[in-house]
C-alpha cells in the first residue's frame, strides 16, 4: 500500500507534468542559483541508475545524462520545476561517486565541492539518497551519510533497480537499509523502492516531493 493519499499523488502527478527547465551545470559553489526556493538534490554511487530515475521521475528520456566514462561528469546539474499551484523548486542532479578509475585530483576537488554545497546549502531541504537494491549500502554511501547527519541535512533512501532482484532478497535488503538508517539521525525513515524501467516506485517519489513542498509552505 502506497503510504501516500491520492492528493499527494496527483500533486506530485502535475508537479512533474511540467517540463524540467535545465538552469545550470555548476563546477563550483560560487556558480549555484540564488537559493530563493525550495531545493531536493538526488545522490547516489556511479552507475546506481540516478539518470535513468530522474529521467523516469520527469518522463523526459534524456533530460539527466549518464557519462560515459563513470566518475567523470563534475557539475551539479540545476532543474527548475515550477507549478503556480503546488510548488516552485530547484531539483539538482549531483554527479555519481565512488568511482575509483576517476583522475585522484577530480575526485578529490569535486569531494570538496559537494561537502560544502550539502553542508552548507540553507535552501537544501532533501537529499534523496539512491541505493542499488541489488547491493544495499557501501562504506562510500556511509560517508555521505555521515556527512549528512553533521549537517543536518534531511535525507531519504531511494532503492534502486527493483526489477533487477527477487522479492525475497528485496525483502532482505529494506530490512537491513531500515536497520541502518535507524540510527542515523537526519535519514527519513520512509524508503521508497523504484524501478524507473518499470516505472515501479515512480509515482510515490513524485508525492514525496509534492509532500515536502506542502510542508515547506
Amino acid at each position: 500500500m502506497t503510504p501516500f493519499t491520492e492528493a499527494e499523488q496527483e500533486a506530485g502527478r502535475l508537479l512533474f507534468a511540467r517540463e524540467a527547465e535545465f538552469i545550470i551545470g555548476a563546477a563550483e559553489l560560487q556558480q549555484l542559483p540564488e537559493g530563493d526556493r525550495l531545493e531536493i538534490c538526488f545522490a547516489g554511487r556511479s552507475n546506481v541508475g540516478k539518470s535513468s530515475l530522474i529521467n523516469a521521475l520527469t518522463g523526459r528520456k534524456n533530460l539527466a545524462r549518464a557519462s560515459n566514462t563513470p566518475g567523470r561528469t563534475q557539475q551539479l546539474n540545476y532543474f527548475a520545476l515550477n507549478h503556480p499551484d503546488i510548488a516552485k523548486l530547484y531539483m539538482v542532479d549531483l554527479p555519481g561517486y565512488g568511482y575509483a578509475k576517476a583522475p585522484k585530483s577530480e575526485v578529490e576537488r569535486w569531494q570538496g565541492v559537494l561537502r560544502g554545497y550539502l553542508s552548507g546549502r540553507a535552501s537544501l531541504r532533501r537529499c534523496f539518497l539512491l541505493i542499488d537494491s541489488r547491493h544495499g549500502i557501501k562504506a562510500v554511501d556511509q560517508e555521505i551519510m555521515e556527512m549528512l547527519d553533521v549537517a543536518a541535512v534531511s535525507y531519504q533512501i531511494v532503492l534502486t533497480k527493483a526489477d533487477k532482484i527477487k522479492a525475497a532478497a528485496m525483502d532482505k535488503v529494506i530490512e537491513e537499509t531500515a536497520r541502518a538508517i535507524a540510527k542515523r539521525p537526519a535519514a527519513y525513515p520512509q524508503m521508497i523502492v523504484t524501478s524507473a524501467e518499470q516505472q515501479e516506485g515512480i509515482g510515490d517519489l513524485r508525492a514525496a516531493v509534492a509532500r515536502l513542498a506542502a510542508e515547506s509552505g
